[in-house]
């Protein structure tokens, strides 16, 4: 029989870049993304992510908390930062590496990215994957959310794949994820676009599951998990069958990441110059709370 994990061994002082909490009357795990020193996936910050969620599901989900042996049943993955969900992924590493041509470093950034979004979509637990998107969620950053079984966002939360207006395509997931939610050709078209998308409009076209009003996300989680938590065996035993009939591979979501690396290293010093831009967009919300569009970083 496998131990049980204290929970204390999920205490902040674990993770860098990662704050954890667990609530105990439906067993809810959470991960709130604490990302420095910019709003999008630095190795730290994916490194925190994998650590946690992996060791969750070799332990089934079960921990200790307050003494007593609890069991996971929904594991979150939402936001610290007012604002932002998550940026995507850390520019400035691509832009360097890709200047460098250094592609042992772009794959092994992409192939964590992969071993995140794999586990999150297909946990091996009796575990729900929840996202729960507040503010602006862009490139990887709306791809981890699409790595959820259910997907809730706010009102104001602003979702969209910005990578083809450097020339690049979004690599970790998003043609995988939304072609089994809206098809192929939907999911080709929002790659393509580079549009900005709120999430009244994702709700509209079945990407987002639950919309929620602004600053009630946690309340329309909760609410979501009471209303359905009783049937929590028979949704997971439904997530599993729709996964089995258009079945998704890590080995799929690998060969498409190898094609993002190879096409990095094309880009130009022009795209690489509307990178830097989107850099400092990214930098800006550090220290401004207020929304910045992908467009704008490029105007």
């Amino acid at each position: 029989m496998n131990a049980v994990v204290e929970f204390q061994q999920y205490s902040n002082a674990s993770f860098e870049q990662v704050r954890t909490r667990f609530d105990e009357e439906y067993g809810v795990m959470w991960s709130f993304m604490r990302p420095e020193p910019r709003p999008c996936f630095t190795k730290t910050t994916l490194q925190d992510l994998l650590q946690h969620h992996t060791y969750l599901e070799s332990m089934k989900g079960r921990v200790v908390s307050n003494g007593n042996f609890q069991q996971t049943n929904y594991l979150i993955l939402a936001s610290d930062l007012q604002g932002v969900f998550n940026l995507g992924g850390d520019l400035a590493a691509f832009g360097k590496a890709i200047r460098t041509q250094t592609r042992k470093e772009l794959l092994s950034y992409a192939k964590l990215c992969i071993d995140n979004v794999w586990t999150f979509y297909n946990l091996q637990a009796p575990i729900t994957t929840i996202s729960l998107v507040q503010g602006q969620a862009m490139g990887g950053g709306f791809e981890a959310a699409l790595s959820a079984h259910v997907m809730i966002a706010e009102k104001s939360a602003l979702m969209g794949l910005p990578e083809v207006l450097f020339n690049l395509f979004p690599g970790m997931g998003a043609l995988s994820f939304l072609s089994r939610k809206i098809g192929m050709q939907a999911a080709e078209a929002m790659v393509r676009s580079g549009k900005i998308y709120t999430a009244t409009e994702l709700h509209e076209m079945g990407v987002v599951d639950v919309l929620a009003e602004d600053g009630q996300g946690e309340k329309a989680l909760y609410d979501w998990i009471r209303k359905n938590h009783r049937s929590l065996n028979s949704f997971q035993a439904i997530q599993r069958a729709k996964q089995r009939v258009n079945p998704l591979t890590v080995e799929e979501l690998y060969e498409i990441t190898e094609i993002w690396v190879d096409a990095a290293l094309r880009l130009s010093e022009r795209d690489l110059k509307i990178m830097e831009r989107l850099i400092r967009a990214q930098n800006r919300k550090v220290t401004e709370q207020a929304p910045v569009m992908a467009e704008q970083a490029i105007a």
